[in-house]
Parts: structure tokens; sequence; C-alpha cells
């Protein structure tokens, strides 16, 4: 009899401890989720590739460039703010959509303006002589 109360002691303490593992693994989640911003991060690489493609093309100068880039990194340094205390709250998530728009805006205003690097000298096109 004392054996049997022993293995079932064992067994009861081998499920409470598997129970009280998988309870704090499921509340441990919610908390890495709250500061993971995936859209912001693929969001802050498909406006970095429109630079890179609009320096490639020529759409951009080097000036234009440097500048959308110092944009890109104040994004990036709200989304480090936003994170730093462990959580990114709706508001947060919301600024750093605001914040990304505007950036995307200054993107296509830059790519699509009369300013062209087209021989990637580096230098500001010139405009073309009218005939």
């Amino acid at each position: 009899m004392g054996l049997s109360h022993f293995n079932y002691q064992e067994h009861y303490m081998k499920r409470t401890s598997s129970l009280l593992i998988a309870v704090l693994a499921i509340c441990a989640l919610p908390a890495l989720a709250q500061t993971s911003t995936p859209k912001v991060d693929q969001r802050q690489a498909n406006q970095q590739q429109r630079i890179d493609q609009g320096v490639a093309s020529g759409q951009l100068t080097g000036k234009e460039a440097a500048k959308l880039d110092k944009g890109q990194a104040q994004v990036e340094k709200k989304e480090a703010k936003a994170k730093a205390d462990g959580k990114v709250t709706p508001k947060e998530r919301e600024k750093l959509k605001q914040a990304q728009n505007k950036q995307s805006q200054k993107i296509r205003h830059e790519k699509h303006d009369k300013q062209h690097d087209l021989n990637h000298d580096g230098k500001k096109d010139a405009p073309a002589a009218k005939k």
C-alpha cells in the first residue's frame, strides 16, 4: 500500500510540475509578443528597399537618400523607445504607423521630384536644356 501511494504522489507531482510549466509558458508568451513589432520591422525593410532602389535607378540623389536614411533611423529610434519598457501599447503602435506613413510620403516625394542622379556620379543632374 505504501508503494502505490508513493507512485501516486510522484505521478501527481510530475503532473503538477508539467501543468505549472505550461501555465508559465502561456503567461510568458503574451509578454514576449507585446514587444514584438513584426509589421513595423517589415515596413521599415520595405521602405529601406525603396530608398536603395531609388538610388540604384537614379531617382534619388545621394543627398536625398541620406536625408531619407536619417528619417528611417528616427523611426527605428521611436520603435526602440516604445519597446524599452517591455510593452508596445496600441497607442505607441499607432504613433509608429504614423511616423512610417510620413516617411513613406517623403520617400515617394523625393523619388518623383525633378532631382535625379541618373549617371550615378553623386551629384544632382543638371536640368535638361530647353530646345
